[in-house]
């Protein structure tokens, strides 16, 4: 099988199992989007949507968050993984959406990533989902999908994996892309015991050929 009927398959089974894949963040706007993608940061969803649900009753909007002091926003994302840091970029983030931005989340990469804890692979969240764009953000899940099913070849970095994908998916795939490579991360292909067995791509997975005892 061809690099691009690999592709071709896994956009077909994709399309007819999880066609409405979408995050699993919880958000009403796109500034509860980046707010929720920055606590995600080495943290599960499931967590961030607890947190937020204080978070945003106290904070709805950048003006709003712009305005509390640093300590006031920690209390209420303590129990997420690096609170400290986070509510200080949250507290910065909120103070830049309104001082550059009029309080609106900025369309591009280059303005995306001027803001406080916003990396490339934040901003490619806010791109794909929020503005519909062919980005395509690479987290831990994306990563180890990619290179078990030998999508990807010889890319080290989250940043080489993503100019593959965006090589290879058609445009209009990339946004639904992205979560059906986070999503079978998280609930098949995981880090420890990959679910070989419940696998339906498992047929084009390289791992898998090479693994017959789905060891890693």
């Amino acid at each position: 099988m061809t690099l691009k009927e690999k592709y071709q398959f896994l956009i077909h089974y994709f399309s007819e199992h999880n066609p409405n894949a979408a995050s699993e963040l919880e958000f009403n706007n796109p500034f509860e989007l980046i707010v929720a993608v920055v606590l995600s940061a080495q943290c599960t969803d499931k967590r961030v949507n607890i947190v937020t649900k204080g978070l945003f009753a106290k904070y709805p909007t950048p003006e709003a968050m712009a305005k509390a002091e640093v300590s006031e926003i920690y209390e209420l994302i303590k129990s997420v993984s690096y609170p400290n840091n986070k509510a200080a970029h949250l507290s910065g983030l909120a103070k830049m959406l309104v001082s550059d931005f009029s309080g609106e989340v900025p369309s591009t990469m280059e303005e995306l990533t001027k803001l406080p804890g916003v990396g490339r692979k934040t901003a490619n969240v806010i791109l794909a989902i929020v503005y519909d764009q062919p980005a395509m953000a690479v987290d831990t899940h994306v990563f180890r999908v990619s290179h078990r099913l030998g999508i990807v070849r010889n890319a080290e970095t989250p940043y080489e994996v993503e100019k593959q994908l965006t090589k290879h998916f058609p445009a209009e795939t990339i946004p639904v892309a992205h979560h059906w490579l986070i999503l079978h991360g998280r609930y098949v292909c995981t880090a420890r015991n990959p679910k070989c067995e419940q696998c339906g791509i498992c047929c084009v997975c390289d791992f898998f050929k090479n693994n017959g005892e789905q060891k890693q």
